[in-house]
């Protein structure tokens, strides 16, 4: 069975490149999200992200009439769910746990378009079990199909789960390249959903388990958390012994079978940062070498604060005749990773909102892929490079945009995460 009509619910950095690249290969698609300023700037053929070559795509989908965006699901023979998976409330301390209700809530929005035959996916990253639960939700609101669950291959609709794994800023390109892993709840559901990603994947197509499929993309992003915690620890060790942490890695790697990543201010993104949660928080007694991982990143921040509270005090020291108030600390870069846009659990935001509420002098951001500063920045300044290279005091580099490595800061007050500048 061909799929001519695909809807994709959630437009943000995954749906909505995924929606265009299969509307870009002449499939009629309607996106679909709650966001009223996303839907009318994606139906102008513009996009509300900022994502290479993927402004492009859309427009001409867009010109072409294969792709447009609504508030309300539509019916369509594929449905792929790629909303947020954030964190319950808790209390400091506590193991986070993963939110379903955005999954839920796309889920029951589909439920009264449903049809026989239709391809549910599930590619928002979630915990061991979601697609079940997805299963179960649509079960309940829509009695009067089958699902797999219960009928197997047999289902009226199929479900499956395909977790995205591409990287932000080469997000249009890893669409197609990549290997995809496919987890049907039946091989029906595991066929189906080949089918459909065969629409634009040159990668291949990995099919197992709907369980497995959810535990690989966790798997990827918490070995990735283990491996940076290591070079942050490390940062913080060669920060105690005197020693030029990023001149040890680089020695250390020459081993043909050593390859240790290099540290930054932690670990932002809605994936490294989150995903390990997911296996901590369904196995605490059985992750304990995950869960310190995260411990490590989530506090390398605060480690960054002190040392910026450090360099106040020595700029002080240096220069008697300045007050407090009169120094101006500089921040370089506000995303959790270089060249995009995207300041979601970004360890410099962390950073820059902590010096904010401690500094009482001004404090500048600088971040060439944004236009204004989020509201929990408004005490900050928006600036330019030169701007900020020419007024501060104290600069501190979070993230190595590409602007960053082609321009240097020589100052004796430099807190570099990223070593670019030393």
């Amino acid at each position: 069975m061909s799929f001519e009509k695909i809807s994709v619910v959630g437009l943000g950095y995954i749906g909505l490149p995924t929606a265009a690249m299969f509307a870009s290969h002449k499939k009629y698609v309607v996106g679909v999200d709650v966001n009223q300023h996303a839907v009318d700037t994606i139906n102008q053929g513009e996009i509300h992200i900022i994502e290479p070559e993927l402004d492009h795509i859309v427009s001409a989908a867009v010109a072409e009439g294969y792709l447009k965006a609504t508030l309300k699901p539509e019916p369509a023979d594929a449905f792929l769910i790629a909303v947020p998976t954030p964190f319950l409330p808790r209390k400091k301390d506590e193991i986070p746990t993963p939110d379903l209700s955005f999954i839920e809530a796309a889920s029951k929005a589909i439920a009264p378009v449903l049809k026989k035959g239709d391809l549910i996916i599930l590619e928002s990253t979630s915990p061991v079990g979601a697609t079940e639960q997805v299963a179960d939700w649509l079960a309940v609101a829509r009695n009067d199909l089958t699902f797999p669950q219960t009928h197997g291959n047999k289902a009226d609709v199929n479900i499956a789960h395909c977790p995205e794994r591409v990287l932000p800023g080469h997000v249009v390109r890893e669409l197609v390249e990549n290997d995809r892993v496919i987890g049907g709840m039946s091989s029906r559901c595991s066929e189906r959903s080949v089918e459909l990603y065969r629409t634009f994947v040159k990668g291949e197509c990995v099919v197992t388990n709907a369980r497995t499929a959810e535990m690989a993309k966790l798997t990827e992003n918490s070995s990735r958390d283990v491996q940076i915690a290591f070079a942050n620890e490390l940062s913080i060790i060669c920060d105690k012994l005197d020693i030029n942490v990023w001149e040890l890695i680089a020695l250390a790697n020459r081993h043909p079978r050593v390859n240790i990543l290099q540290p930054g201010p932690g670990v932002g993104g809605h994936c490294i940062a989150v995903d390990p949660w997911f296996i901590v928080s369904n196995t605490p007694e059985q992750s304990k070498l995950i869960h310190v991982a995260r411990d490590v990143n989530d506090s390398k921040p605060s480690w960054v604060v002190e040392k910026v509270k450090l360099a106040i005090a020595d700029y002080l020291q240096a220069n008697p005749d300045k007050r407090v108030c009169e120094v101006t600390v500089a921040c370089y870069g506000l995303s959790f990773k270089p060249d995009i846009d995207d300041l979601r659990e970004s360890p410099a935001m962390q950073i820059v909102k902590k010096i904010v509420s401690l500094h009482s002098g001004n404090v500048i951001a600088v971040e060439p892929n944004i236009h204004e500063l989020p509201s929990s920045l408004e005490q900050a300044q928006l600036e330019s490079f030169e701007i900020a290279k020419k007024t501060a005091d104290i600069h501190v580099l979070l993230v190595d945009h590409k602007e960053f490595k082609e321009r240097k800061i020589s100052s004796d007050f430099i807190i570099d995460t990223k070593g670019i500048w030393r």
